[in-house]
């Protein structure tokens, strides 16, 4: 791919939970660059601090070491105005859809409150277009949901429910969690076809969190490889894939047969 300007990087983050004897370091001294329009995975077993990593991206939680750059500058997110306009551009999909959504809240309100994150000001006829057009990209009806919780619905709606926020939101960066993990095959395809078409639309960056080495092989741009809590291994997906340099990259690869046999041939 052509890579664009570093969009957001990260410098020997670390992340430290409890202290003394029950300290444990979840991430350590990890680096990186995700370039605009870059499709980007952090791969590892479970345990590995790539969900850890994945929060401090997002802002859910402090880094103890190390720092992010986000447009070249260093990160702020000291004030809720902060935290508010970093989070206009940088969104997330997690793995459990149900934890993302307030269960009190009706899908129209939980539409409602994307608008309310831009800041536009919007006709209620032109917010009510607004969702349906989202609904709409993710192949759901406005009309048969808006006026549903989100227990009512199913797993399969839930997720396409977040990428139509995302796709109201326009984001710069998206983070995705495990997002297919919690559907069948087919759904599991339609979702990643949904995510790549915003990629190609909005010129969008993804970073996909995942234990999937076949997952990231066929949809990174660039590959980076976590075991507890550091990068072993990162580079060009195939590079890393194919040609793998360090044993938990190569054990991780063992596990996936058809890579392996790619591998072997490569």
């Amino acid at each position: 791919m052509n890579r664009g300007k570093v969009l957001i990087s990260g410098r020997q983050l670390t992340k430290v939970f409890g202290y003394g004897l029950n300290k444990t370091t979840a991430v350590n001294e990890v680096s990186f660059q995700f370039h605009e329009g870059e499709i980007i995975s952090i791969v590892g077993e479970s345990g590995s601090g790539k969900t850890t990593l994945a929060k401090i991206i997002m802002g859910l939680l402090n880094e103890t070491g190390g720092a992010i750059e986000y447009k070249g500058k260093p990160r702020k997110l000291r004030s809720h105005k902060d935290r508010k306009e970093y989070w206009k551009d940088i969104q997330a999909i997690f793995q459990d859809p149900f934890s993302s959504f307030n269960i009190f809240h009706k899908v129209d309100k939980l539409l409602t409150d994307c608008i309310k994150l831009q800041g536009l000001k919007l006709t209620k006829e032109q917010q009510l277009q607004k969702m349906k057009d989202a609904c709409s990209f993710v192949n759901l009806k406005f009309e048969e949901l808006y006026n549903k919780y989100p227990f009512e619905l199913s797993g399969g709606q839930m997720q396409r429910l977040m990428i139509a926020r995302i796709f109201m939101l326009h984001p710069k960066v998206l983070i995705a969690d495990e997002p297919t993990s919690m559907v069948d095959a087919c759904s599991r395809s339609t979702i990643l076809d949904m995510l790549l078409k915003l990629r190609e639309e909005n010129n969008m960056t993804i970073i996909f969190i995942t234990h999937d080495v076949g997952l990231a092989y066929y949809v990174s741009d660039t590959i980076y490889i976590m075991e507890k809590g550091c990068i072993v291994e990162h580079g060009q997906a195939e590079e890393v894939i194919l040609r793998p340099k360090h044993p938990y990259t190569r054990q991780l690869i063992s596990d996936v047969p058809k890579i392996h046999e790619a591998w072997n041939l490569a």
